[in-house]
């Protein structure tokens, strides 16, 4: 074949593909499904994904009443990340084998960044779990109110994760380091000394925490007095359904996360916005119980002066069909001006937590032809996640051109089980 790696270039991919499977450290937290590429390829890379089904359960003998049709939510999941890395060294620069090693170094640290800022993205702007801290990071009530948020909704207490900030890691950090005096703490083993050497957190209320060394900003929230009518009349609630028939006829899958929502007016709001709403209080999706506390949601875009698209969907059994009461996830006391409160007053780092099976990878493939000329290794790391590298070599300039690829996609199936962790709210 007129292009083909060498001994030392396939050892040094090999090294790459190890280095880039270490690297992957948040996305290894996160539930992976494999798709068939065939069927991907056919579909414009769109699967849909089935959410969890939520029982009902009645008392007595007699059920005669109570055989009823479940609703079967799903959620489009897109393989459309599409990331490489291209460089180019000539017949001089090739002399120097470690230039070569260090430019591969370089493409697997940016491609497994990509992998998880892309994660770190969809959780922090989906997911839908809010907690406003006052003041800044630095005591373990902070992450156990993420922790209690979850407990009452009803989310799985294991598998949990927690992206901090460096400077919110090193907060709570700091919190645990303290040996002596006032707030001292006293712990088994070795959990004081690596906060204070290393500023190291571990596992902290049912959390494993990672400290980022970037994070996605959230804006202060310009919105004004704005209210929603919860009244049933309104028609602000959701009604789950797994399909939709268009006026021709043709069923279509519907996307159950997300509900165009009237309000008042949308001057000043964005995506992103984290708010509440009056009278409207969260509920344990099993036992469908009010949790005694105001249901949280995120703006995911602004329609127009009065409409905007939220998340979760206002689910809130008003109309009263077997769907809303399997789905329900708040009890609203009905008002036709209630109020909105914003949580994200100031501006801040945004800090996400979920549950492993809230958020999944979907690894893609590419069909890169091994006889076209062009040589070309393939590697996966533990996750599913290919890397494919090519080399190709230009006798007019004795040029050689190497590129680094990987294809993969992020969803959050459930945004109630997944939110965000922000200080510096009064």
């Amino acid at each position: 074949m007129a292009n083909s790696f060498s001994k030392e270039e396939r050892v040094a991919f090999e090294d790459i593909l190890e280095g880039f499977n270490d690297l992957l450290v948040l996305s290894k937290n996160v539930s992976v499904y494999n798709t068939d590429q065939t069927m991907m390829a056919r579909t414009n890379n769109v699967i849909w994904r089935p959410q969890p089904y939520i029982s009902q359960s009645f008392s007595g003998t007699d059920m005669t009443a109570n055989f009823v049709d479940y609703t079967q939510l799903s959620v489009p999941a897109t393989i459309g990340f599409s990331r490489s890395v291209p460089w180019i060294m000539n017949a001089q620069e090739l002399r120097d084998a470690l230039q070569e090693q260090r430019l591969g170094e370089s493409a697997k640290q940016k491609l497994a960044s990509d992998i998880n800022v892309a994660m770190l993205n969809v959780a922090s702007s989906q997911g839908t779990l809010v907690v406003p801290i006052t003041g800044g990071a630095g005591d373990y009530d902070d992450v156990a109110q993420a922790d209690a948020l979850m407990n009452e909704q009803g989310v799985p207490n294991f598998d949990r994760s927690l992206a901090l900030s460096s400077r919110d890691y090193n907060g709570l950090a700091g919190n645990i380091a303290t040996g002596a005096g006032t707030g001292a703490r006293s712990f088994n083993g070795n959990k004081s000394n690596n906060a204070y050497e290393r500023s190291f957190v571990g596992m902290v209320a049912g959390f494993e925490t990672f400290k980022m060394d970037y994070a996605n900003r959230l804006t202060a929230a310009a919105g004004g007095v704005t209210t929603i009518d919860t009244q049933a009349a309104a028609g602000n609630y959701w009604v789950p359904q797994a399909t939709s028939t268009a006026v021709t006829g043709e069923l279509s899958n519907v996307d159950n996360r997300f509900q165009t929502v009237t309000v008042s007016n949308t001057a000043g709001i964005v995506a992103g916005d984290c708010f509440t709403i009056e009278d409207v209080e969260a509920v344990h999706h099993i036992t469908k119980q009010s949790t005694g506390r105001d249901k949280t949601f995120r703006v995911i875009s602004v329609t127009n002066a009065t409409q905007m698209v939220i998340s979760p969907a206002i689910v809130s059994a008003q109309g009263g069909s077997d769907a809303e009461l399997q789905y329900q996830n708040v009890i609203v006391a009905p008002l036709a001006a209630a109020n909105i409160t914003w949580l994200n007053v100031n501006a801040t780092t945004i800090n996400p937590f979920w549950q492993r099976d809230a958020l999944e990878i979907l690894p893609g493939r590419y069909a890169v032809p091994a006889d076209a000329g062009v040589a070309v290794m393939r590697g996966t790391t533990d996750q599913g996640i290919e890397l494919v590298m090519q080399k190709f070599y230009d006798i007019n300039n004795m040029n050689i051109k190497y590129r680094l690829d990987t294809l993969f996609g992020v969803v959050n199936k459930q945004p109630e089980m997944s939110g965000i962790l922000i200080f510096g709210q009064p």
